[in-house]
């Protein structure tokens, strides 16, 4: 049966094209091996997959510098290979969502290449955000604005070899110059890319820095106030209360279709209620909810951030989004790990890993499940400076950027150099040899392993009634390390609870005894005197039956 609000609570599976399955066997991911693979996928239960970019780029920072968005990297496919995964995906009841990225181009796009070739002032040097410089021959940039990747953020312009006294503005690599989002092309172009994937039968797109396209006109200096945490987030040209105009223009094109197309916004900004703004019913449909990924192995922090986004999104109708991990942060493995001797301990990694998804999957709303985290894939941390190719890392100097680390493409079997990644062995990126024992063949045989934790897991979310869109209530366990809520309010009603100690608890009765999932096997009922109750260990998440 159709469901018309599927994206309300679905699960979607983030695929970064690259690193995902080589068809070809040039050591690059492509579209004929994530269609290769889509029996896989839908043997995770999840309902949709959001892909990162696979539009024509030189690759200067791994697809987001795009070069035409309507046609597809010659390397990774062809527009007729996306419409046939597509089809096949559909066939699958799996849905697609393209990644967009607005905020910039690539320096290859032809409206760049355009300004290179045209005098000031021409139209195609208003689409971007081309200023002129300071100083007595310009030669200053416009204000002192930074790179996220690092190092100044305008970049001067040059014809014939020779400074123009004009700056273009790019907030990340000096390959992504910044579009003029005040430019009314910029605006229709953007219309013109959405219908072109809406009609080929793209169910919708995650958005890439969605708080950034508008800009503060006056172009004003940034007054640094590192006594502030969120500091960054309240830069000139980050969350401009103007870019709401940007999203209704895109919702009302998505309300064409008589099938629902989805917007999932990447905005990073400094609070729930900034956030919700984006997620009105005439803009965005949902939001990613980064302080829930920021919270860490803290049983207050999550608590606290979970009751923020349900209450936020609630005021405006919008669901909540759970994530762990994705292509821009180090994987939840590693990153909970405990620390011994300054390095993570990636076995209690793994354990909190699975007990912080069995969680996660728990709560109202959809979520978000990151390549290779299935597996209990840890970051790559050990990648030598030759191979990297994250612009923030060569931009620092090899001090920041190492996103390179939760990109190496999955092991899928032993059966090549590149654990099965590539028909003839090659990967662009080394992968470690300890992943030999975490191949999705090997797990697949392993009825414990992780890859089968989290299909057992999410085809019980599926089947479960009380979970997905719906209330929480919390519930006391009696213990400040263990966090409990009940999904439903019928004899169908799940309880879930973490313990984020280090100790063993003898959970209270009521929270129920008939045990659905675990995240670990330190789970037990017990007979005694009073009755059965659950124990469950420190580092583990458990689904039981309300009572």
């Amino acid at each position: 049966m159709h469901n018309p609000h599927w994206w309300r609570d679905a699960v979607i599976y983030q695929i970064y094209p690259r690193s995902f399955a080589d068809a070809d066997g040039d050591g690059m991911g492509d579209v004929t091996g994530i269609i290769s693979r889509l029996g896989y996928l839908q043997s995770l239960n999840i309902d949709a997959l959001w892909i990162s970019p696979f539009y024509a780029s030189p690759l200067h920072d791994g697809g987001y510098d795009v070069a035409d968005y309507r046609r597809i990297d010659p390397r990774l496919g062809s527009v007729e290979e996306v419409k046939e995964l597509l089809d096949q995906a559909h066939a699958r009841n799996l849905k697609i969502f393209f990644d967009l990225v607005p905020n910039h181009t690539s320096i290859d796009h032809a409206w760049f290449q355009e300004v290179l070739n045209d005098p000031p002032g021409s139209p195609s040097w208003d689409r971007y955000m081309i200023r002129e410089g300071k100083g007595s021959h310009r030669e200053l940039p416009p204000n002192n604005w930074t790179s996220v990747f690092h190092g100044a953020g305008w970049t001067q312009l040059e014809h014939d070899g020779k400074p123009t006294g004009y700056w273009y503005l790019h907030i990340f690599d000096t390959s992504q110059p910044d579009l003029n989002w005040e430019n009314p092309e910029v605006i229709e172009e953007f219309h013109s890319i959405l219908r072109f994937w809406f009609d080929l039968g793209v169910d919708g797109f995650r958005i890439d820095v969605a708080h950034g396209l508008r800009k503060d006109p006056a172009l004003p200096d940034v007054v640094l106030d590192q006594s502030n945490p969120d500091f960054d987030l309240y830069r000139p040209y980050w969350d401009q209360d103007s870019v709401h105009e940007v999203y209704q223009g895109w919702r009302a094109i998505a309300n064409e279709y008589p099938d629902q197309r989805v917007f999932c916004g990447e905005a990073w900004v400094a609070t729930e209620e900034r956030l919700s703004l984006y997620l009105r019913s005439d803009e965005l449909h949902t939001c990613f909810n980064f302080n829930y990924l920021q919270a860490g192995w803290d049983a207050t922090k999550m608590h606290e951030v979970i009751d923020q986004t349900i209450a936020t999104h609630a005021k405006v109708g919008a669901p909540p989004t759970w994530v762990l991990s994705n292509h821009d942060v180090i994987r939840h493995r590693t990153r909970l790990a405990p620390l011994v001797n300054g390095e993570p301990d990636l076995e209690r990694g793994l354990d909190r890993a699975r007990a912080a998804t069995l969680f996660a999957l728990s709560l109202p709303g959809s979520a978000y499940i990151y390549q290779g985290e299935e597996l209990g894939l840890d970051e790559v941390t050990d990648l030598s400076p030759e191979v990297r190719q994250d612009p923030a890392w060569l931009r620092s100097g090899g001090t920041d950027g190492k996103r390179d680390g939760c990109r190496v493409p999955l092991p899928w079997d032993t059966s090549s150099e590149s654990f099965g990644f590539s028909a003839n062995g090659n990967s662009w990126l080394p992968q470690p040899a300890h992943w030999s024992e975490l191949t999705i063949q090997a797990q697949s045989a392993d009825p414990e392993s992780t890859l089968n934790f989290y299909r057992r897991t999410l085809a019980l979310r599926k089947a479960e009634p009380s979970l997905g869109e719906g209330s929480l209530q919390w519930l006391d366990a009696g213990n400040p390390e263990v966090l409990a809520f009940q999904r439903g309010e019928t004899q169908t009603a799940v309880v879930s609870v973490i313990n984020l100690g280090d100790d063993l608890v003898h959970l209270p009765t009521y929270l129920g005894t008939e045990v659905l999932a675990t995240s670990s096997d330190a789970v037990a009922v017990l007979d005694t005197s009073d009755g059965q109750h659950v124990v469950i260990g420190g580092e583990t998440a458990v689904w039981l039956r309300a009572k």
